[in-house]
């Protein structure tokens, strides 16, 4: 497999977004710039959801405004209503991103609304991105299992994915959201997706919470995935999914399709270092087995 393979960093949004510690403006901004220089392709900044539900990105405005775009790289923010995408826009993305879950029960946790809902609140979004050129990127959460209700039926997943691309989305993420798929239920449901969604418009975004999250990338880059989001250092979990641990660690992910012989244009080392910097910031060791490998070697 020597296929080019697009990492999108999540670590600064994603990432950030669970920890309790309140992290600086000026430290955020710092992880972008630094991400930025390691060849990555695709940083989610921030998003522009009210503060009272994520304080830790109350300063997503300061945040898009202080990093340094680097060009040639993608900086989505992720935005929940239209409200959100005005805000975004004021701040001048050029990506956003929408979320909604596979899950009835996860996504009346999560936003107070089911899914059909949840999809009518970000239609507008879509209207507008398309009148000012701006890229959408779906996310549907919950794909391999959900807190509240369990089992995901695979047909719900396909129907939210089918329904993000038509309404515009260019790319739909496929999340683990508590980490508990295995190999065989990831390939799977990316094939049933890929069934109604061109394969070229899917990413996967696996968590760890059980150890499987690089397993089951590699089950999907065998079905032809070329996306894969991932966050440095393996920050991240779910705020409304009690016990979901980090996202994949993006050195532990860029360390595997290179020895796959794919090409991500990621420095490693200068990505290692960054998570590492990050860990130090965070007060804490790496969440990255390659992280800490390549600190002690």
């Amino acid at each position: 497999m020597s296929d080019f393979v697009r990492i999108v960093e999540v670590g600064p949004r994603d990432g950030l977004q669970n920890e309790k510690t309140i992290i600086a403006t000026a430290d955020k901004i710092a992880l972008i710039d630094r991400l930025s220089q390691t060849g990555l392709r695709s940083i989610e900044a921030t998003s522009f959801v009210s503060p009272k539900w994520v304080p830790q990105l109350a300063d997503a405005a300061e945040v898009f405004a202080g990093i340094q775009r680097k060009p040639g790289v993608g900086y989505p923010v992720l935005v929940p209503n239209e409200k959100g995408y005005e805000r975004a826009r004021a701040a001048g993305a050029e990506e956003v991103a929408v979320f909604t879950a596979a899950s009835e029960a996860f996504n009346r946790h999560n936003i107070n609304a089911d899914i059909d809902e949840s999809i009518q609140r970000f239609r507008p979004v879509l209207e507008r991105a398309r009148t000012d050129g701006v890229k959408v990127r779906g996310y549907v959460s919950t794909v391999l299992g959900c807190p509240y209700q369990g089992q995901v039926p695979l047909a719900d997943v396909v129907r939210v994915a089918r329904q993000l691309h038509e309404l515009g989305c260019y790319e739909i993420s496929l999340g683990d959201t508590i980490g508990v798929g295995t190999p065989h239920q990831a390939r799977a449901m990316l094939q049933a997706v890929a069934g109604e969604v061109p394969l070229p418009a899917l990413a996967v975004h696996f968590h760890d919470t059980y150890g499987q999250a690089l397993a089951n990338i590699l089950a999907c880059l065998e079905s032809g995935v070329r996306v894969v989001d991932s966050a440095v250092s393996g920050t991240g979990g779910c705020p409304y999914a009690k016990g979901a641990s980090g996202n994949v660690a993006s050195e532990d992910v860029v360390y595997l399709l290179h020895g796959l012989g794919m090409a991500t244009g990621i420095d490693l080392p200068l990505l290692s270092q960054t998570g590492q910097w990050l860990a130090q910031l965070l007060g804490r060791e790496t969440g990255s087995k390659v992280g800490k490998a390549m600190a002690s070697a």
